[in-house]
């Protein structure tokens, strides 16, 4: 835990200015509250005995009362902001870090539960920095509270004291075991979490099937380890609210009983007896901190769910530029989840085809090609650098990514296929012919508008995107596709961001036939001049490559022409079994 810890001292940290006013207003309102008692007390026996000064003291209860309001309101007001900025700015971090890391990170974490961590574990720990402030002040009326009976009479302190202790190991405990408890219900949260992405992706398929009952009962499968943890920890909340609760009016009952004698004995004034009850009630509010260490408790068992991501290092890019050349790939004894010593060269500006059945490793390939995900063993080389020695800005220049489902992102048509390219397609601020608009897009002229439509012509997208209500600036939720018309978009994207490498897997599987042809047309033609990786599972594809790689089990079996290795009936296999 005590990485956690840090992460959680660190989010306390990030709370920005509302956290000092938080920390000011609970001081000023724990010491508001600490006076009040002496105060009643000091007008009680002014009122008693008749004294000239009882307006000042009911004037001065009025301003502490006031004080104390105003600290309150304040406060949680304060509570919130700073827990909002706390949140934004750890769930910053995350999200960054886990881009960053790419998309090696779902091997190891779920979707769905990579989002309850970045979302419903980060707001967890927001809320730390109320904990700790507002639990934190509870110390003052409890010091105060003592320090006070001190004055009064040593004996009240001292059956204080005995008390306090016992509260306190009260609430060591309940941290403990709240802490455990807690890590295993959000483990159970984020469980049902990639569970319900899992069905949500797959939802076409399962109403196709009729399988949703089925798919409910898998999804809420921990459900009642769920059930279990949460009665958990409603016990384990009880157990300890018990325990502080008999202890604290237990405490009163004895303060007040030897407050008594001490009265009838005329050693403290009926004043004196009503501050030190509620001296006696201020002091053992530390019971109330109940909630608040609930709460940090919950905070840490997040923080050490969310501190796994933190702790993935991002990849690292280096320095280098790329040299001219024609876009030569090279594997040196690459080793990467399935790939097993690949030693691969690629010539510069010619068209392969990966082909192999299911699990063979092809799509590991495609990714360990363009860096989305590094190898354990063995290096990888573009025109003679290895890629971790190049920028980022020279590596995602060079190489275009199409893939099989591709996600579309930006506020428009023209935005999307434009993504990673050196200048957006639009910006924000003018409208289709550079004009201010006060409108979210902007025509870049020149260049960029260019290279855009010419990936799409390429990638024969140009004619349907023409067909949009807005054309090109057709904002991308008002733009309906069929899964073909997305792939082609995703291709067209592809052309234009990768001016050295390009790697489609499996990218134009959703396209009909005639599609397909014509882009391999473009494949063969107007991009002739990158070195062209497809993945693919088609005959047709592997036919018009340069050259095809053939893998099984994570090794190249063959490497030749597509006519060449046709001759071995196993080859021909993979085709008939339709291998993706």
């Amino acid at each position: 835990m005590r990485a956690a810890d840090r992460l959680v001292a660190e989010t306390v940290r990030r709370g920005g200015p509302w956290l000092a006013v938080l920390a000011v207003t609970s001081v000023l309102g724990a010491f508001a509250q600490l006076a009040l008692p002496l105060v009643l007390g000091r007008t009680v026996d002014e009122l008693v005995a008749g004294g000239t000064d009882a307006a000042t003291w009911l004037g001065t209860c009025a301003g502490v009362v006031i004080l104390t309001v105003a600290c309150d309101t304040l406060g949680v007001w304060a509570s919130g902001s700073s827990g909002a900025r706390s949140s934004a700015w750890l769930r910053e971090r995350v999200v960054r870090g886990v881009l960053g890391i790419g998309p090696a990170i779902t091997r190891r974490f779920p979707e769905g539960d990579l989002v309850t961590r970045m979302g419903l574990n980060t707001e967890e720990i927001g809320h730390v920095p109320e904990s700790l402030v507002t639990g934190a002040a509870l110390v003052i009326p409890t010091a105060g509270g003592i320090v006070a009976l001190t004055l009064i009479d040593p004996l009240l302190t001292a059956t204080l004291v005995v008390g306090l202790v016992l509260i306190a190991l009260v609430l060591r405990a309940f941290l403990t075991v709240s802490t455990a408890i807690a890590g295993d219900y959000q483990a159970a949260q984020g469980d049902i979490a990639a569970r319900l992405v899992d069905a949500l992706a797959g939802a076409r398929t399962i109403a196709a099937a009729g399988t949703a009952d089925r798919e409910r009962a898998r999804v809420l499968t921990a459900l009642p380890l769920l059930r279990r943890h949460a009665m958990a920890m409603w016990r384990a909340n009880a157990r300890a609210g018990v325990q502080a609760g008999a202890v604290v009016p237990l405490l009163e009952v004895a303060v007040l009983g030897v407050g008594g004698l001490r009265l009838a004995a005329g050693d403290l004034t009926a004043g004196e007896l009503y501050a030190a009850a509620r001296y006696v009630v201020l002091g053992a509010g530390l019971g109330s901190a109940l909630g608040y260490v609930g709460r940090l408790a919950r905070a840490r068992a997040a923080a050490a769910r969310v501190d796994e991501l933190v702790a993935e290092s991002p990849r690292a890019y280096g320095t280098r530029p790329l040299p001219p050349g024609p876009g030569t790939l090279e594997l040196r004894g690459v080793d990467a989840g399935g790939l097993r010593e690949l030693d691969l060269v690629i010539p510069g500006g010619q068209a392969v085809a990966v082909v192999g059945r299911s699990g063979a490793g092809k799509s590991l390939l495609a990714a360990v090609a363009g860096r989305l995900v590094d190898p354990r063993h063995g290096t990888v080389h573009l025109d003679g650098v290895p890629l971790p020695e190049l920028s980022r800005e020279a590596l995602r220049r060079a190489v275009g990514y199409a893939f099989e489902r591709p996600v579309l992102l930006g506020d428009t048509v023209a935005a999307a296929i434009a993504l990673g390219t050196d200048t957006p397609a639009r910006a924000p601020g003018t409208g289709r012919h550079g004009r201010r608009t006060g409108g979210s897009r902007v025509e870049q002229p020149g260049a960029n508008r260019e290279i855009v439509r010419a990936a799409a012509r390429a990638a024969r997208a140009d004619t349907f995107v023409r067909r949009l209500p807005l054309g090109y600036d057709t904002p991308l939720q008002e733009a309906p596709m069929s899964g073909g018309e997305r792939q082609r978009l995703g291709l067209a994207r592809a052309f234009a961001q990768g001016r050295r490498l390009l790697i489609l897997d499996d990218a134009t599987s959703s396209l009909d036939t005639v599609t397909e042809r014509q882009v391999a047309r473009a494949l063969s033609g107007e991009l002739r001049d990158r070195t062209r990786l497809i993945v693919t599972h088609r005959v047709a594809t592997a036919a018009t490559a340069d050259r095809v790689i053939w893998l099984d089990g994570g090794r190249v079996r063959a490497c030749g022409s597509h006519h060449a290795l046709w001759a071995d009936p196993a080859y021909r296999a993979v085709f008939q079994a339709g291998a993706s």
